[in-house]
């Protein structure tokens, strides 16, 4: 059964996404990924439909193979989901008959591309999905050796250069690209937390003096990993910190000042978990 939580956001979520693509995306002819941009595309070609029906046209028989693969109780959700995107999207456009917020291309892939992030995030926050392409790339990805994550790149990848056809606009898909990464990094965003901090590695042969100063000085809490390099002949000594990135120019001048030999290996920590080490 779903929780009350999860039932407000996955309703927020779709809302969000339907309004997103009435309102910015579709007076624009700016396609998003995934289901709701393989939809736009069919109501391009199909008019005399309803943009509703299209994402219900597109999605349930995408939503019948996830049942196979991924069961019953992924399904109730993710049609629920679907439903609620189909009924908001005609509802928006066809009774209300809610007018372009923009006629500007790149505000309508800017903001359009916000409204859908937030909207998929809520979705996913709620345990549930959007459906649509996402459930052929997990399938895929189950029998082929690529990862999920490049498949739905491949499919938005190809959603956009179809509309170059269906729309007849080079730059419109361009803005298009624009949108679909906007949309991705709000997912992120949602999913993981702001990616504020950085992991950051140090080798070097300082580490006693070095530790102390960025105790000192940043107030950090990392860890000193002992270890051996490939040939195991030589030992190694890392330090592990995570730093905020306002941080991180200060970092970096300790470091210069105290070991100038060090190596630094720089990564986004979005995803954090337990407590400080």
């Amino acid at each position: 059964m779903i929780k009350i939580k999860n039932l407000l956001f996955i309703i927020l979520g779709c809302f969000l996404i339907a309004y997103s693509t009435v309102a910015f995306l579709n007076p624009n002819s700016i396609i998003t990924g995934g289901g709701v941009g393989l939809a736009q595309l069919l109501y391009a070609l199909f008019p005399s439909t309803t943009l509703g029906i299209c994402i219900l046209i597109v999605s349930i028989p995408l939503i019948l193979l996830g049942m196979k693969f991924f069961g019953r109780a992924f399904v109730v959700k993710t049609l629920i989901s679907i439903a609620l995107i189909s009924f908001f999207t005609d509802f928006l456009k066809e009774f209300i008959e809610v007018s372009p917020l923009t006629h500007e291309t790149i505000l309508a892939s800017i903001f359009g591309g916000l409204l859908i992030g937030f909207g998929v995030g809520f979705v996913m926050l709620a345990r549930s999905s959007t459906g649509g392409t996402t459930i052929l790339a997990e399938v895929i990805a189950l029998k082929t050796k690529y990862k999920t994550s490049q498949i739905i790149l491949f499919i938005d990848a190809l959603i956009m250069f179809s509309s170059i056809f269906i729309y007849n606009n080079v730059e419109k898909a361009l803005f298009s690209v624009i949108g679909v990464y906007i949309t991705s990094r709000i997912i992120d965003v949602l999913l993981s937390g702001k990616p504020a901090q950085k992991a950051v590695t140090i080798v070097s042969n300082n580490v006693s003096e070095l530790s102390i100063q960025l105790y000192k000085k940043l107030g950090e809490h990392g860890t000193i990993i002992k270890g051996f390099n490939l040939k195991q002949q030589e030992s190694k000594t890392l330090i592990l910190v995570i730093v905020d990135i306002s941080k991180l120019q200060l970092l970096k001048s300790i470091i210069k000042k105290y070991d100038k030999e060090a190596f630094l290996v720089i990564q986004e920590a979005s995803e954090l978990y337990g407590r400080e080490f």
